[in-house]
């Protein structure tokens, strides 16, 4: 608050008088209170006339040069930051939008690729190879309960190669799956070709060759592209959200599946699950039951506000 003072020389008598009357008070101005001098009051006795000073106070409205002053040190530069910020947001959103699209898209046409040619694989193994002979009971059964059996053992395996070859010598390619991701795909998908690389030799065999072993052979390839398929939806598209999965994200166990998954990533029990479809078992185990169920918990309010 700023004070003014000024004098201002008049040429009234100085009087002395008494009264009980206060002074009277001014109303403050926006900015600055009007010059008011204090008049003099009515005297009793009468002087000579002489010269006097009457003292005049200029007082600032404190509100006022407060929020003067605030406006002043506002910088102008701040709604410029505020709207490359909102811009900036927005263009991130929309690459991941696209992103997303984008790996849907692969998924979408590999599933439905990789599914067609395993059905008329199976087809054309069974039903048009025979030509109306003997159906081959055994090679049938071996080949369904192969494929069963791969598919399970699919995720023992891949729970050994997480644990001794991805997150040891191999670390410089899994290491893209455990950071931020940028763009729709990432170096560790290169494993997903890598075990597609035996299932095609596999079904290939099997295919064009007839007898229990091909059979076999078809089969484990078969089970391989199963496992494969259900990793592909369950691991990139509930647990990361690369892309949107539909009805899978309702399955109870597949919501334990998922936060039994999100708990590796936290590295809370020592990188503890590395399986999949197993690792809730594989939680519990090393007594992450407790955890888990607050993962559970905290994914199911994530889903429910639309944030996962």
């Amino acid at each position: 608050m700023a004070a003014g003072l000024s004098a201002a020389i008049t040429l009234k008598p100085i009087g002395f008088f008494h009264t009980s009357d206060p002074l009277p008070k001014a109303p403050p101005s926006l900015l600055f209170t009007s010059l008011r001098c204090f008049p003099r009051r009515a005297t009793t006795r009468r002087s000579p006339r002489l010269p006097s000073f009457t003292v005049c106070v200029l007082m600032e409205d404190p509100k006022q040069s407060i929020q003067i002053e605030t406006n002043e040190e506002k910088d102008p530069n701040n709604r410029v930051d505020s709207e490359a910020v909102s811009v900036r947001m927005a263009e991130k959103l929309s690459r991941k939008r696209s992103e997303r699209f984008t790996y849907l898209v692969a998924a979408v046409m590999s599933s439905f690729g990789i599914t067609s040619m395993a059905v008329m694989a199976v087809y054309y193994r069974f039903w048009w190879q025979m030509e109306g002979a003997e159906v081959p009971w055994s090679e049938m059964f071996g080949t369904f309960a192969l494929s069963v059996g791969a598919a399970v053992g699919m995720e023992f395996w891949a729970r050994w190669a997480h644990r001794s070859l991805w997150h040891a010598s191999l670390w410089h390619m899994h290491e893209s799956h455990h950071r931020v991701r940028e763009g729709p795909f990432e170096l560790n998908d290169v494993f997903a070709i890598i075990n597609a690389v035996p299932a095609i030799g596999l079904l290939s065999y099997g295919f064009f060759h007839k007898g229990l072993v091909p059979g076999l052979c078809f089969g484990a390839g078969l089970g391989i592209t199963v496992f494969g398929m259900a990793y592909m939806f369950v691991h990139d598209g509930l647990v990361h959200k690369r892309f949107p999965v539909g009805p899978i994200a309702n399955v109870p166990y597949f919501r334990r599946v998922a936060a039994a998954h999100q708990l590796h990533h936290t590295d809370k029990f020592n990188g503890v699950p590395y399986g999949l479809f197993l690792g809730p078992k594989e939680v519990e185990e090393v007594g992450g039951a407790e955890e888990l169920e607050k993962e559970i918990i905290r994914r199911m309010k994530l889903y429910k506000n639309g944030s996962s």
